[in-house]
């Protein structure tokens, strides 16, 4: 532990140097009194934010030497916003950070690396594929804290009574799909055109948007246009529905299937606690959680999403060694345990699972998808890589484009994210 806290040291000397910006300039601390770190959290201010504020003061309780000045920042500005305070002044300690933003953040420098230090000391508790989408250039840079996947989420009282189980392929879906309208009425599937959503199908056929390591663009390949082309086909047949463009599509989506009007779609587990308000699953066993279907590669895949406890590079010493103690306690399996009781969120490490955890069938049914999930490539301008498909996907379903017309649109304005890779 001391080794590591003395290389954090070091490296912290070494950014101050560099960057000439200190962390967050509200400290209030003397020689002989406690550190502040300021912690931005960028969960929901509701539903999640009570949760961590209660085990900060837990923390402070237990830690004397600490204090922590809690900061909820809305998930939708916090990119942007430590952007811009990294680059000045202002910057917090301990940011959440989106699992996608790491390795962006990392590459600025303003993300301290982790490897040997106190924040990482349990790392072979968590799960591999976590560690590596928190690496950046073999360093890793945040400690996984949340995770999510998609599945297939399905209604099993419709299912049973259509006499199907959870198709293993995206053709056995469209072919539930049918079943299932025959027997009980109802739609089988509703898929989304969003381009996070469309993702598996890309999995599915052993492609993604962009080949990082070649420094390739994709997203118009053989294999990319088959993915898009199973994806267009689930919108149209028995038991499926026309894809909706309009901007309320996620909530029609969500509405439908939490009150049986369909019986399948793909979703994430940040959904579960609204699962179980709907009409469909007031008895909570009725959820049904299976990996997303196969492609025609015979291999299933969901990307992997999430948030990391990462710390901030400018940061002095003292404020740095508070803050490696603050992820740790915050990442640890008790707290781990904790979140996920409280907010119905994904533990990161194996051993947060207890049987408390896992008594709550949506958690224990997404714990063993989880297999299937994908980490992100350490390419920092991957996530903006969906934007063009976001905005051509709808017109593609919509039968506003072509599927060749949509794809080639998406393929130049990537060129333009990643003007060194070759198309």
């Amino acid at each position: 532990m001391r080794r590591g806290i003395a290389a954090t040291a070091l490296v912290a000397s070494l950014a101050l140097t560099a960057t000439a910006c200190g962390g967050d300039s509200d400290s209030g601390d003397s020689a002989d009194g406690p550190v502040t770190i300021t912690w931005w959290d960028t969960s929901n201010a509701t539903n999640e934010a009570p949760t961590y504020q209660a085990l900060v003061k837990e923390f402070e309780a237990a830690n004397k030497d600490v204090k922590v000045k809690y900061v909820n920042v809305p998930f939708d500005q916090a990119q942007n916003k430590f952007d811009t305070a990294a680059g000045s002044k202002g910057a917090p300690d301990v940011l959440r950070s989106e699992v996608g933003w790491t390795p962006a953040f990392a590459k600025k420098g303003f993300f301290l690396p982790l490897d040997g230090t106190e924040a990482l000391k349990d790392q072979a508790k968590f799960k591999s594929n976590l560690i590596e989408q928190a690496t950046y250039e073999d360093k890793v840079y945040g400690v996984p804290f949340v995770t999510d996947t998609l599945a297939l989420v399905y209604n099993k009282e419709l299912f049973e009574k259509a006499g199907v189980e959870a198709p293993k392929t995206w053709d056995d879906l469209k072919k539930a799909a049918a079943a299932i309208k025959d027997k009980t009425g109802v739609d089988g599937y509703w898929g989304s055109t969003q381009a996070y959503y469309a993702q598996s199908f890309l999995y599915g056929e052993g492609t993604d948007t962009v080949d990082a390591d070649a420094k390739k663009i994709t997203v118009k390949s053989p294999e990319a246009k088959k993915a898009y082309g199973t994806w267009l086909d689930l919108f149209d047949g028995k038991g499926l529905k026309k894809a909706d463009t309009t901007a309320d599509a996620y909530a029609h989506i969500q509405d439908a299937f939490v009150n049986g009007k369909v019986a399948a779609i793909i979703q994430g587990p940040w959904e579960i606690t609204n699962f179980y308000k709907g009409s469909a699953f007031k008895d909570k066993s009725n959820l049904g959680i299976a990996t997303v279907p196969a492609g025609t590669s015979g291999t299933a895949g969901a990307p992997t999403g999430g948030h990391n406890l990462s710390v901030y590079a400018g940061s002095d010493a003292a404020k740095q060694k508070a803050a490696l103690k603050f992820v740790n306690f915050m990442s640890s399996a008790k707290a781990q345990e904790t979140i996920a009781l409280k907010n119905s969120t994904l533990p990161t490490r194996d051993d947060a699972y207890t049987d408390k955890v896992k008594a709550d069938p949506g958690i224990a049914g997404y714990q063993t998808v989880l297999e299937a999930a994908q980490p992100r490539p350490a390419l920092p301008e991957y996530s903006s890589l969906w934007g063009p498909l976001d905005d051509e996907l709808p017109q593609i379903a919509g039968g506003k484009e072509s599927l060749d017309k949509g794809l080639g649109d998406a393929e130049i304005a990537i060129a333009k994210l990643v003007p060194d890779f070759s198309k």
